[in-house]
């Protein structure tokens, strides 16, 4: 698995029980370097794409590290990037960047040729508030994680909207305390295997799981660094090459929790530190 370790401007490759097995990059803007990365995914030929967010850029790299090229500027046109934040590749290897700070969606062949963009400000259907979170599942259908709102207490946004593989709206759910609904959701992942939508619910420190139409199945986890609970999570994945568990990124605390696929509590690793692992 490949772990983005934002802070350390870095990111670390581990095997499924969490032993280091290598890493790549520093504070920079060159080839292989990051300015605070956020987002990750793989494609087929597993090859490793990042959303280099604060050099508004993608960079691709094979599976050891190793760069192969890069693509995108600060700005407002096709193929450029305004705080990109995540990243998904679907079974075309065709990519999906949330392009964030433009409200926006772009897609692209996995060589970085520009093929579609769809999303303007706002809080229509089809429209984004920060849109943080992506990703794609087997149909090609696109999950994004709509993340903010007017104001504490105004419903704003803080949803998920699902779109055909070529932007067209189908669907969306979500704002709120309650189960089913967001406060500020920031990551989401679509299990490989059966096909259900799991969103990191940040503002209310849990994850939930959804079946394709949007309706609830679970949830789990409360603010607290104890095995099962949160303190900020930001980023959930999966590995289906290994019992395809789900592994979460609980930020605030410093580490990745490891649970199967209904929320059970299987590992925890991770430290605050510029160390490997």
């Amino acid at each position: 698995m490949f772990v983005l370790d934002t802070g350390n401007q870095r990111i670390q490759k581990l095997d499924p029980n969490g032993n280091f097995i290598t890493t790549w990059g520093s504070r920079g803007s060159g080839n292989g370097q990051f300015e605070y990365p956020h987002g990750i995914s793989l494609d087929s030929f597993k090859n490793v794409y990042v959303a280099d967010t604060g050099n508004n850029r993608i960079q691709k790299f094979d599976l050891n590290g190793t760069f192969i090229t890069t693509w995108g500027t600060l700005g407002t046109g096709n193929g450029q990037f305004n705080n990109p934040q995540c990243i998904s590749v679907d079974s075309f290897d065709n990519m999906y960047v949330a392009d964030t700070g433009n409200q926006r969606i772009q897609k692209f062949d996995s060589n970085g040729k520009f093929i579609a963009t769809w999303g303007t400000s706002g809080i229509g259907k089809g429209q984004f508030m920060n849109p943080l979170g992506i990703s794609v599942d087997g149909s090609g259908n696109m999950y994004v994680a709509d993340a903010a709102h007017l104001a504490i207490g105004e419903p704003g946004n803080s949803r998920i909207q699902k779109f055909d593989s070529n932007g067209k709206f189908i669907t969306t759910w979500g704002f709120g305390t309650g189960e089913g609904q967001f406060e500020y959701p920031a990551g989401i992942s679509v299990d490989p295997s059966y096909g259900n939508v799991y969103v990191v619910d940040l503002g209310n420190n849990r994850v939930q799981k959804f079946d394709t139409n949007g309706n609830l199945i679970t949830t789990w986890g409360s603010r607290g660094s104890g095995n099962g609970q949160f303190f900020g999570p930001w980023g959930i994945f999966f590995n289906p090459l290994y019992g395809n568990n789900v592994y979460v990124a609980d930020t605030g605390n410093e580490r990745i929790q490891e649970f199967d696929l209904d929320g059970k509590f299987i590992a925890t690793w991770g430290t605050f530190g510029t160390g490997n692992g």
